[in-house]
């Protein structure tokens, strides 16, 4: 290794940091002579925070700031949540470092220990359509309130009394350290968003020496199981704009991988899990989404983007 220095992008959150920090740790554990330098980027999605997402654009507004300044030369590699990361990336940045996943699940966090036991009606906290498509599956009579915010900030806003119960992600909880009473949701009762859990990190394509160095992070269980998510996320042409979440996941040595679409109302929910091995991971998450898009999903589409889908 010749390199001693690297400087690493990251978004300002706590959670940002967390996941940051844990990566300079475990690079440090085997390089212990690496200087790495922490530059914060404020990027878009920071900046709106009275909106949700799929108001204002989606995923990218999490990461285009940090790929520009990859692409300048300012950092030598950037930190993400793999949740965050559009499927298409700019063209000479790779995401070719994913390592091993913490949890990919959501959890349901109340003074009502689980979501049956809300009032009629009761108020549930989230901006993710993904997660209101399925609540209402659940739960038809709740009303779901937008939530928008750091993991703290949501908390609190629940331990205020604003809502009868949030919905957040496990890994979140686990990264922060926060201590928290929860109840995570089964794969039946919430899949989650494509990446969820993972973090990604993104180099410029022709830094063959930032790639060694970091290609001990690697985890290629979890790589295989993102690049099947990712490529149903690909092939659906739906981002935070539409109700839709995969996961993927080893079982007795095969891939398999679920999927579902629905209407904002999670009336019209079409749901199918396909099995394959991990040289399909790719194609197993295309499969997927042609099969749901066939299923009713292209309807769904157009009724959300216009006839141009």
């Amino acid at each position: 290794m010749k390199k001693k220095f690297l400087r690493v992008g990251t978004r300002g959150s706590k959670l940002a940091l967390a996941q940051t920090d844990w990566v300079i740790t475990q690079l440090k554990n085997h390089y212990p002579d690496l200087e790495i330098e922490k530059i914060i980027i404020k990027t878009t999605g920071d900046k709106i925070l009275d909106a949700p997402l799929s108001k204002i654009g989606g995923k990218g507004l999490f990461v285009k700031e940090i790929e520009e300044a990859l692409l300048r030369g300012d950092i030598d590699f950037a930190v993400h949540s793999m949740k965050d990361v559009p499927s298409e990336v700019p063209q000479g940045l790779e995401v070719s470092i994913i390592p091993q996943r913490e949890s990919p699940f959501d959890v349901w966090v109340s003074q009502y220990e689980a979501l049956e036991k809300v009032p009629f009606s009761g108020k549930i906290g989230t901006s993710s359509l993904r997660r209101l498509s399925q609540l209402k599956r659940l739960r038809k009579d709740l009303k779901i309130e937008p939530l928008r915010g750091n993991v703290d900030t949501r908390l609190r806003k629940w331990k205020e009394g604003l809502y009868d119960g949030i919905v957040l992600a496990e890994a979140g909880l686990r990264r922060l350290g926060i201590e928290v009473k929860y109840r995570r949701f089964t794969l039946e009762e919430m899949i989650p968003a494509v990446g969820q859990g993972a973090l990604g990190i993104e180099i410029r394509k022709d830094d063959k020496e930032v790639k060694e160095i970091l290609k001990v992070l690697h985890s290629e269980k979890t790589a295989l199981a993102v690049m099947a998510e990712r490529a149903f996320l690909k092939t659906m042409e739906g981002g935070c704009q539409v109700p839709l979440g995969a996961h993927a996941y080893f079982q007795n040595g095969d891939l398999v991988i679920m999927g579902f679409i629905s209407d904002l109302e999670g009336e019209r929910f079409y749901k199918l899990g396909l099995k394959g091995s991990s040289f399909e991971a790719e194609n197993l998450g295309i499969a997927l989404a042609k099969e749901l898009l066939k299923r009713g999903g292209k309807e769904i589409l157009k009724e959300l983007y216009g006839e141009g889908k």
